[in-house]
C-alpha cells in the first residue's frame, strides 16, 4: 500500500473522530469566533466575496436611465473584475478570465464574441515575444550579453557613472525586444550577482566604504528596475501597455490607420531616450560621489567580469541560432509596414500579415532548428515552455474584451456624456492632464490594468471635445508606465523591491524627477513628432 494513502486514511479517521460540533459550551466561543474570523482573512474569502457583493449593489441600486440595463452591467462586472486585480483575491490570471462567464451571464455580450477577445495578432505577438525570452534565458544570452556590456563599461579603475550606465543600458537594449517583466527576471540576478561581490550586513557596516557600496547597490537595483519600464516603452513587445493601446485603438477605430510596430517605435523610442538620459543622471546625482569608485575598487574590476565571461565559454551554436531568429524578427517587425511612398513586404499579401503573424512564425522556428548537440534535439520544446507567463496573456485578454463590453453595453456613450463639460479645454492642456491622470492611477495597480481602465475614457473623450483620441490614448498609455514610485506599481518594481537592497523611500525619491520629466517629454514631443508619426493631423 502506498504509503502517502496511508497517511490519507489515517488523517481521515482522525478527521471522523472529531466531533462536528462543540460537546460541551466552555466559554470559549469569543476564541471560536476570532479563528473563524481569521480564517476568512487568511484565505482572502471577504475580498473573494466583495467583488461579487460590489457588483450585485451596482446592479440593484444604480440606475443610468431607462434602455441601459447593459451598461449598468457592465459596470458592475468591472466593479468585480477590477476588486479582484487590485486585491490579489484570486491569483491574476483567474481574476482575467472571470469576463469569459460575467459578460454573456450579465447579458454585456455573447460566449463567442467575449473569447474571441483573447486570441488575435496582438496576443500572438506577446505570446511568441514570450517564448523568445524563454529561449534566451535558457541558454544564457541575456548573461553574456551583460558581462560583455559590463566589463567593457566598468573602467579601470572603476568608474561608477559608466558602469550605471553599462548595466542600465543592457537592461533597457533587452527590454525592448522581450517584456520588461521577464527582462527584469533575468536581469536583475546578474545585477545582484555582481552586489554580491560587496559586503553585506555585519561586514558592511565594518567596511570603511560601507556607505558608498549601499548607495550604489541601491543605484545598481533601481537602474535595472527602472531600465527594464523605459526600455519596454520604446517597442510594442516591451509591454503590455502599448499591446492593449494597440488593441484598443484597432477596436474603437478600426477604419483609421492602425499602429504598427514601427510606428510606435518611432515615437517611444525618442520618449525612451529622454527617460532613460533622465534616469542616468538622477542615479548618478543621487547615489554617486567623488569617493564611489574607490570604494568599489577593493571589490569590483574587470578581471572579475572576464573571468565570469570566461566560464561561459565560446558562443554555441545554439545561441547563435536564437539570436539569428531573434535578429530576423526585428528586421521582419521594423520592415513590415515603412511609409506611405514605401509600404514594406506587408503588401505582398495584401494587409492580412500582421506583427503577430511573423512573431509566431519566427518562433515556431526554435522547435525546428537543432540545437546541435545531437540526438535530434531542437532549440526548444514544449517543457521549456512551463514559465509561460500565462497570468500576463490572459490579462491582456481581459482588456480587450472589458474594452468591447464597453462598446457594445454602451457605457463609453454614457461616460462620453458625463465628460462633456472638458469640451472647451485646450488639448494640448488636456493631454498632460491625461497623462498625470494615468500616471497617478498606475502606482496602485499594475500598468496594464491601469492602461485598461482609463484608455476607453480617454477614447470617448477625444471623440466628445473633438480632438484626435490619440492625442489622449497616448498620453494614457505613456503615463500608466510611469510606475516608478511604489512596489505594487508594476511587475519590474516587485522584483526590484524583492531584492532587499531598497526601499520604498528611494523609489519615490528617485521616481518622482524621472516622472516629472515623463509628462514633461510627452507634452513636447506628442504633438509634435506624434503628430506626424500617428497622423493626428487628419481628421477622423
Amino acid at each position: 500500500m502506498d504509503p502517502r494513502c496511508s497517511q490519507q486514511w489515517e488523517s481521515s479517521m482522525e478527521d471522523v473522530s472529531t466531533p462536528l460540533l462543540p460537546l460541551h459550551a466552555d466559554g470559549r466561543t469569543d476564541g471560536c469566533a476570532c479563528s473563524a474570523l481569521g480564517s476568512l482573512l487568511a484565505n482572502k474569502y471577504l475580498v473573494i466575496a466583495a467583488g461579487p457583493l460590489a457588483s450585485a449593489l451596482i446592479c440593484a441600486f444604480v440606475d443610468l436611465g431607462q434602455g441601459r440595463a447593459a451598461a449598468r452591467n457592465m459596470l458592475g462586472v468591472l466593479a468585480w473584475v477590477f476588486i479582484w486585480w487590485l486585491t490579489d483575491a484570486v491569483p491574476l490570471g483567474v481574476a482575467s478570465m472571470a469576463p469569459l462567464f460575467l459578460f454573456p451571464a450579465f447579458g454585456i455580450s455573447s460566449s463567442d464574441a467575449v473569447a474571441k477577445a483573447y486570441m488575435d495578432d496582438v496576443i500572438s505577438l506577446v505570446l511568441g515575444s514570450f517564448i523568445l525570452a524563454l529561449a534566451i534565458e535558457h541558454y544564457n544570452i541575456h548573461r553574456r550579453l551583460a558581462l560583455n556590456i559590463t566589463s567593457l563599461f566598468c573602467g579601470d579603475p572603476v568608474r561608477p557613472p559608466l558602469l550605471l550606465l553599462g548595466i542600465c543600458g543592457t537592461t533597457m537594449f533587452i527590454s525592448m525586444w522581450i517584456h520588461n517583466t521577464p527582462c527584469t527576471v533575468m536581469m536583475m540576478p546578474v545585477a545582484t550577482g555582481i552586489l554580491q561581490r560587496f559586503p553585506r550586513g555585519q561586514a558592511a557596516s565594518s567596511s570603511a566604504h560601507a556607505h558608498e557600496v549601499r548607495r550604489f547597490s541601491k543605484a545598481v537595483v533601481l537602474g535595472v528596475m527602472y531600465a527594464s519600464t523605459i526600455g519596454g516603452m520604446s517597442t510594442l513587445t516591451g509591454t503590455g501597455a502599448n499591446i492593449i493601446l494597440v488593441g484598443m485603438w484597432s477596436t474603437y477605430f478600426p477604419e483609421q490607420r492602425p499602429i504598427t510596430f514601427s510606428s510606435w517605435m518611432s515615437f517611444g523610442f525618442p520618449v525612451a531616450l529622454v527617460l532613460f538620459a533622465a534616469l542616468w543622471v538622477t542615479l548618478c546625482l543621487m547615489y554617486c560621489s567623488s569617493n564611489t569608485g574607490r570604494a568599489l575598487s577593493a571589490y569590483l574590476d574587470r578581471t572579475h567580469l572576464r573571468r565570469e565571461l570566461s566560464l561561459l565559454g565560446p558562443m554555441a551554436f545554439a545561441e547563435k541560432m536564437v539570436l539569428a531568429v531573434l535578429g530576423g524578427l526585428i528586421v521582419l517587425w521594423m520592415t513590415r509596414s515603412l511609409t506611405n511612398d514605401i509600404p514594406g513586404w506587408g503588401v505582398l499579401f495584401h494587409g492580412k500579415v500582421g506583427d503577430g503573424t511573423v512573431t509566431i512564425m519566427m518562433t515556431t522556428l526554435l522547435f525546428i532548428i537543432p540545437n546541435g548537440k545531437g540526438g535530434g534535439e531542437k532549440l526548444m520544446d514544449w517543457g521549456k515552455c512551463r514559465k509561460l507567463q500565462w497570468n500576463i496573456i490572459l490579462l491582456l485578454g481581459a482588456g480587450f474584451a472589458i474594452a468591447e463590453g464597453f462598446k457594445a453595453s454602451g457605457l463609453t456613450d454614457i461616460l462620453s456624456e458625463g465628460l462633456g463639460f472638458l469640451r472647451g479645454a485646450p488639448p494640448l492642456v488636456i493631454a498632460p492632464v491625461a497623462c498625470v491622470f494615468s500616471a497617478a492611477i498606475t502606482e496602485f495597480t499594475s500598468d496594464d490594468a491601469a492602461t485598461t481602465l482609463v484608455l476607453p475614457l480617454l477614447a470617448e473623450l477625444g471623440k466628445t471635445i473633438g480632438v484626435h483620441p490619440l492625442l489622449l490614448m497616448v498620453p494614457g498609455t505613456v503615463g500608466a508606465q510611469l510606475s516608478y514610485l511604489l512596489p505594487t506599481a508594476s511587475p519590474p518594481n516587485v522584483v526590484g523591491f524583492g531584492t532587499g537592497y531598497i526601499t520604498i523611500k528611494d523609489m519615490v525619491l528617485t521616481g518622482i524627477p524621472i516622472k516629472v520629466v515623463g509628462v514633461a517629454t510627452l507634452a513636447v514631443l506628442l504633438p509634435t513628432l506624434g503628430s506626424v508619426v500617428f497622423g493626428m493631423d487628419q481628421k477622423l
